[in-house]
């Protein structure tokens, strides 16, 4: 038996479907109003929501700015050595090793070299002519004395010795540099000229060493009780970082030791790819915590004189021209124009422009940049036309 639908269900049907439509829709949400600009400050009105993210925090007087530079430690060249194989060789000893304490002239490594070899030959052979020519000059002069040879053949003589003896101060000038007696064994050894701590080594038993190769040094000694301290410096530091000036150097692995460098050198070029200027600093290592090639940064204080500082966050350019937002009361905010006197990546300082204890704007200021212009262009739009 079939169920016949009547024209009253079919109509509470439909209002019953109209009403899910109507619950559907959603209830028109307010929007917050917008801030209006008078005398070229900019209201919010009380409550606006845009209110907490307007962050501002007062400016303060200062005379100083503490300057924060990077740097690099690096050995004390005045008080290192590099040591060269002098001649080709093979490496037969070493007897010093990384770290450890030398005294100067101390052999660091001893060398097979047959072309050593050849000029302790060449002072054996330079000595036994100076003997030989001598004994001619001795014969000379017994020969003249008794009437039997010209004064010129003595005076050949005279320089013959001469020569001989002066072959001899050379040939053993270059053995004595490099360790050698008057005999010929070919043992070079590799020596310290000054007292210090071996901080590397590059190289192993039987290996053979090149006085043409352009490599690392067999041997580094330096004297790690004093450092050098490589500064990248900026033109508008060079003023203040003389020699003789002083700075604190700080080193990540070491924050709680207080540091003092003194400023030593400045060079009067500037890097063309990096535009800083090397600045050298000394600093003392007396319990060698400091390492070579450890990254650090350098910190002192430039006067800049009575000046105003705000944090980096609330100055904007415009063009050419610094402007802050400056919060005069609760929701009223005015651009205002300073001047810069140093510019730095946290903080910055202004000389005219801006009080100490005014409030300006340090975070968001973009967005009240933003409602800024839109309040002016509003403002504008709606003056009457000129006739």
């Amino acid at each position: 038996m079939k169920t016949l639908r009547t024209p009253i269900t079919l109509l509470s049907i439909a209002a019953l479907a109209l009403l899910a439509a109507c619950q559907d829709k959603h209830e028109p949400v307010a929007t917050a109003p917008m801030p209006i600009i008078q005398n070229n400050q900019l209201r919010y009105p009380a409550g606006h929501p845009q209110l907490p993210l307007l962050v501002s925090t007062p400016a303060t007087q200062a005379e100083s700015v503490s300057i924060e530079l990077p740097a690099k430690l690096v050995w004390n060249e005045e008080k290192t050595q590099r040591v060269f194989p002098a001649f080709n060789g093979r490496v037969t000893r070493i007897s010093a090793d990384v770290g450890q304490t030398v005294k100067a002239g101390q052999v660091l490594a001893e060398l097979a070299s047959p072309e050593f070899g050849a000029a302790q030959a060449d002072t054996s052979r330079a000595q036994a002519e100076a003997t030989l020519a001598k004994l001619a000059l001795q014969r000379q002069r017994d020969l003249f004395e008794a009437g039997v040879v010209a004064r010129k053949d003595l005076e050949q003589a005279e320089a013959e010795a001469a020569r001989t003896q002066a072959e001899v101060a050379r040939a053993q000038a270059r053995t004595s540099l490099y360790g050698g007696g008057t005999s010929v064994n070919q043992q070079l050894g590799l020596r310290s000229d000054m007292a210090g701590v071996v901080v590397e080594r590059n190289l192993n038993p039987g290996q053979e060493v090149r006085t043409d190769s352009a490599g690392s040094p067999l041997f580094v000694v330096s004297d790690p009780s004093t450092l050098w301290v490589s500064i990248d410096a900026h033109e508008a530091d060079v003023l203040d970082l003389r020699p003789g000036a002083r700075v604190v150097l700080q080193v990540p692995t070491l924050p709680d030791q207080k540091l003092e460098a003194v400023i030593s050198a400045v060079t009067d070029q500037i890097d063309p790819t990096t535009r800083t200027i090397k600045v050298r600093a000394t600093v003392v290592n007396p319990k060698r915590l400091l390492k070579s090639e450890m990254l650090a940064t350098v910190r002192y204080e430039r006067q800049v004189g009575h000046s105003v500082q705000v944090p980096a966050t609330a100055v904007f350019l415009r063009g050419t021209q610094h402007y802050v937002f400056v919060q005069s009361q609760p929701g009223v905010f005015e651009p205002r124009d300073v001047k810069v006197s140093y510019e730095g990546a946290k903080q910055v300082m202004l000389s005219e422009g801006l009080k100490s204890g005014e409030q300006v704007v340090v975070q968001n200021g973009l967005l009240l940049a933003r409602e800024l212009r839109i309040a002016q262009d509003a403002a504008h739009s709606n003056e009457p036309a000129k006739p």
